[in-house]
């Protein structure tokens, strides 16, 4: 066995095919079937299950997956340090981004980064807060941005940036027009709510709360899963809901959608810097966090 392998491993896990794998890696099938083949050799058990088109982890390849996700990792650390010793900025750099911030604003610092240093691979995930946490602790993850305060005492965060929120509405929407409208109108209205584990319903829930309501009293006609699904929503009739203006910034431009301010509550919310507060950033995460913050400075 060797890291390499496990590398292989692991993209046929994520890619879940053995020859999406190999054009990821510049490898044949066979080839990377013979290294699965090896491992599988060595551990003395199946990892993974070869029947239909799409390839998945056996009991016991979900179980090394987590441990070689995080061994792969720390060789990506190991290389990006020596690269730095010798004043070179390159490797691969893995963070994550809840919905918001790695949906539409880490993109464009990734951009900027890559001209910059162009010998860097980012590979950025974008999932819930309660998910990009869940993978900083499990190694998979170096850092990532996310917009609700966690508690769990091995995460450090550090503030960011800071955004409001607002109520988003159809142009035809019978409040279009209004400047801002109150929390009890709001009550009233076919509402979209995100999904459980969702920062924004997290920050909204808490701040309608302290303003003497609560969200679930709202008349929810719909849960969805991803602020582009709220969105889509809103433009066809579904109801309407309290979004972060950065995600809706074309809807607004062109006039599809219109953004409202809802009195007597609250709703600016911080987006953290998220890592382990156990583990140590590697240079190139350092480097790319430095850049971040730059650039965030220049934009604000």
């Amino acid at each position: 066995m060797n890291l390499w392998q496990l590398k292989i491993f692991c993209k046929t896990v994520e890619l879940k095919s053995f020859s999406k794998a190999g054009e990821y890696v510049h490898l044949t099938q066979p080839t990377i079937s013979s290294h699965i083949k090896d491992l599988e050799d060595h551990f003395g058990c199946r990892l993974i299950n070869r029947m239909g088109k799409e390839v998945s982890p056996t009991k016991a390849g979900e179980l090394l997956y987590g441990y070689a996700v995080r061994l792969t990792a720390l060789l990506d650390e190991a290389e990006s340090a020596m690269n730095e010793f010798q004043g070179k900025i390159k490797g691969r750099l893995v963070m994550g981004g809840s919905t918001i911030p790695g949906g539409y604003i880490l993109p464009d610092v990734i951009g900027s980064f890559t001209k910059v240093y162009p010998d860097v691979r980012i590979l950025l995930s974008v999932a819930d807060t309660e998910e990009i946490i869940t993978r900083i602790l499990s190694g998979e993850l170096e850092f990532g941005i996310v917009g609700a305060k966690i508690s769990d005492k091995s995460i450090s965060q550090e503030k960011l940036m800071e955004e409001g929120m607002h109520l988003i509405v159809k142009k035809d929407h019978k409040w279009a027009e209004k400047k801002s409208v109150s929390l009890k109108m709001l009550t009233k209205e076919p509402f979209i709510l995100r999904e459980p584990g969702s920062g924004t319903l997290k920050t909204l829930d808490e701040r309608i709360t302290s303003a003497g309501f609560s969200i679930y009293n709202f008349n929810i006609i719909a849960e969805m899963g991803s602020t582009a699904a709220v969105c889509q929503g809103i433009k066809s009739g579904v109801g309407i809901s309290i979004l972060s203006p950065v995600a809706v910034k074309e809807e607004l431009l062109n006039g599809s959608l219109k953004s409202l301010r809802i009195e007597d509550v609250n709703l600016k919310r911080i987006f953290y810097l998220s890592r382990h507060k156990h583990k140590s950033l590697s240079p190139l995460s350092n480097a790319f966090i430095k850049h971040l913050k730059r650039e965030l400075v220049q934009h604000d």
